[in-house]
């Protein structure tokens, strides 16, 4: 089958791969442009465009997708699929593929639509997610599904860790998808769309605790926003990185986001009369440390409260 390719990020690259050892023809890979990166800002090729080049597939990098209509079409693909690519596919190159676009998305559509479905599930607490293969409309992940694929979030997975797992998943069923699809064997399902749930693109601000949450609801949130933006509180007017933590069955000094230490360990009081143990945190502009570690070098006080003397 004749493909084109449209993805940037590493959680792609198994999909890519998986098509070409699957024997498809990827007449083009469309990846987002080089950007600045680290210190330096020097240009950055996306992980896709690694692959893409280490596979000797032909590489594209246009600005805006909606410019390539031409283009596209005169690859004359019969499917193509697209993989975390970063834009909006137009309608009228929607319409060029005769099998349609199919997208590799990281949730049991129709919950989780959005930008960012893997980081929401685990911030919210879910047992479950999964893998949607859909066949992409003009809307936000509202097209048919071809295929899907649960899979259970463990106790303390952390967002990179669910998308190592996810990404090869999606790869297999993309190419499941597009054989049973070129063969009839795959009928496309609409969406339940009064069940749909949103999973917004993350800010900043979206990775501020508070401690009038319970325990379980900030643990969630620390292992669903990493790498970013992280859960972060304000301590001494400056941000506060909670790396990883926990729920912990211990008696809670009864005010949120108070920090208390026992037995060489540290604990924040959280809301419900809950307690969070902080396992390892970053104070900003230092290293990130064990709880042990950072008792060592910090004494902390039953006066302060996280999350208050902001700058």
């Amino acid at each position: 089958m004749k493909l084109v390719f449209l993805g940037t990020p590493e959680f792609a690259v198994p999909s890519l791969e998986a098509l070409v050892g699957a024997g498809h023809e990827v007449a083009a890979v469309y990846t987002q442009p080089d950007r600045p990166a680290g210190r330096k800002q020097e240009l950055k090729p996306p992980p896709v465009k690694e692959a893409a080049l280490r596979l000797g597939l032909e590489v594209r990098q246009p600005e805006r997708i909606r410019h390539c209509t031409g283009e596209l079409a005169a690859l004359r693909p019969d499917a193509m699929a697209v993989v975390g690519y970063g834009q909006i596919i137009p309608q009228d190159i929607i319409d060029i593929p005769p099998l349609g676009i199919l997208n590799v998305h990281a949730s049991l559509l129709p919950k989780y639509r959005g930008a960012a479905p893997i980081q929401w599930a685990i911030a919210n607490g879910e047992k479950v997610t999964g893998i949607t293969i859909m066949r992409i409309d003009a809307g936000l992940d509202t097209g048919d599904i071809v295929l899907q694929e649960a899979t259970e979030i463990g106790p303390e997975e952390t967002a990179p860790e669910l998308a190592a797992r996810l990404a090869p998943m999606g790869a297999r069923l993309l190419v499941r998808a597009l054989e049973g699809l070129a063969s009839g064997a795959l009928k496309p399902v609409p969406q339940d769309h009064a069940q749909a749930t949103l999973a917004p693109i993350l800010r900043k601000e979206d990775g501020l605790v508070d401690f009038r949450w319970p325990a379980a609801k900030i643990a969630n949130r620390a292992r669903g926003f990493q790498p970013w933006p992280g859960a972060w509180t304000w301590w001494r007017g400056q941000r506060l990185y909670l790396w990883r933590c926990r729920p912990a069955e211990v008696e809670s000094p009864a005010v949120p986001g108070r920090m208390f230490s026992h037995a060489r360990r540290l604990y924040v009081a959280c809301g419900d009369g809950t307690v969070l143990e902080v396992l390892e945190l970053q104070p900003e502009g230092k290293r990130r440390m064990d709880a042990a570690a950072f008792l060592n070098g910090h004494r902390i006080s039953e006066t302060e409260i996280l999350g208050e003397n902001q700058p």
